[in-house]
């Protein structure tokens, strides 16, 4: 309105609406916390978290939602990867945690604004916090059963076959071997599970039931798996063992369980010429297995590691071993590997 409009000694009448008011000396406020009751850890700087929100004005227009795009928003918290209010409003939550973030314009995005919040507007959060972890986290195992006799302890090496739940810190589950009806079958150490499965079910007896909690960084990381489990999120499985068979010991692939014959290569040579083909050496190693006078590897290809057992005695690659390539592991006479 022009000053030029206005006649002298007019009376003037605003018709106001007040969309919003701070001072520049206030803090944000947190409103309307709905706390889970179970609350082992809050959150605190450094941890990165992820959070569901709805972004409004204080007359409640909205400007930005992380439920239109059906994705959370994830970010470290208190070392000023978001605004200043938010950086604070984030620390001191409780995973499952909803609360109400107001934060003033000098906390938020200033006299300028951007995009569609106006400039030195209040913002409001309303926050719904689904994980958090801190990057120096390890997995975390609470044992729920043991059998009466747990003595035998799963290693690096041993062949497991257990069921398990997956889930996300909400409850949301994501997969579930009871439901296909089989068990889940790893060489423990193998790199057949991510590095946190692997650690869970270490040092694990038979008939135990345990839940693992996994950080990313030791399960799926940043980008997840498509479609199915979202990047950058903490992983619940609750897992029950059902059969273990004992590994060989680091770095072998088959061993004798007893004495090794001192006539060992005329043995597998059955048809005495001086040479070992790949068929004659499968044969004899099967039926060590069979007898109980060998052993395998478990659950590994068994062709595969007796392949690869020939490969390594077949020192000139002519596809037969003869009598001077023949050797055990280091001339030992208990052991032999791949």
């Amino acid at each position: 309105m022009a000053r030029k409009d206005i006649p002298g000694q007019a009376s003037l009448v605003f018709d106001v609406a007040l969309l919003d008011l701070h001072n520049p000396k206030d803090s944000i406020s947190i409103e309307n916390k709905v706390v889970p009751e179970n609350c082992e850890r809050i959150s605190q700087s450094g941890d990165f978290l992820r959070y569901h929100y709805n972004g409004t004005l204080l007359d409640g227009t909205l400007f930005d939602s992380s439920y239109s795009r059906n994705r959370t928003f994830d970010t470290y918290i208190g070392q000023g990867y978001v605004i200043p209010g938010m950086d604070e409003g984030l620390l001191g939550v409780c995973i499952g945690e909803k609360r109400r973030i107001v934060v003033p314009p000098h906390l938020g995005y200033g006299e300028e604004g951007r995009g569609n919040i106006p400039g030195s507007a209040v913002l409001v959060f309303d926050i719904h916090v689904i994980d958090f972890h801190n990057p120096s986290d390890s997995i975390s195992i609470t044992s729920h059963y043991k059998p009466p006799d747990c003595s035998v302890l799963s290693k690096k090496g041993d062949y497991l076959k257990y069921h398990y739940n997956a889930s996300l810190l909400d409850g949301t589950l994501l997969d579930s071997t009871w439901n296909l009806g089989k068990t889940y079958n790893i060489v423990l150490g193998s790199g057949q599970v991510v590095l946190g499965m692997d650690m869970g079910l270490r040092e694990m007896c038979v008939g135990e039931k345990r839940t693992v909690i996994i950080p990313p960084h030791l399960g799926y990381g940043e980008a997840g798996v498509d479609g199915e489990v979202p990047g950058s999120a903490v992983l619940v499985f609750d897992i029950e063992l059902l059969e273990l068979v004992a590994g060989l010991p680091e770095g072998y692939m088959f061993i004798w369980n007893g004495e090794v014959s001192p006539n060992l290569f005329e043995e597998i040579d059955k048809d005495g010429n001086g040479e070992v083909l790949l068929e004659e050496f499968s044969e004899y190693i099967h039926a060590q297995v069979a007898s109980g006078k060998g052993k395998l590897a478990p659950g590994f290809d068994a062709e595969l590691i007796v392949k690869n057992m020939f490969t390594n005695q077949d020192r000139n690659g002519d596809g037969k071993v003869i009598a001077e390539e023949f050797k055990l592991k280091d001339q030992e006479a208990k052991h032999d590997e791949l």
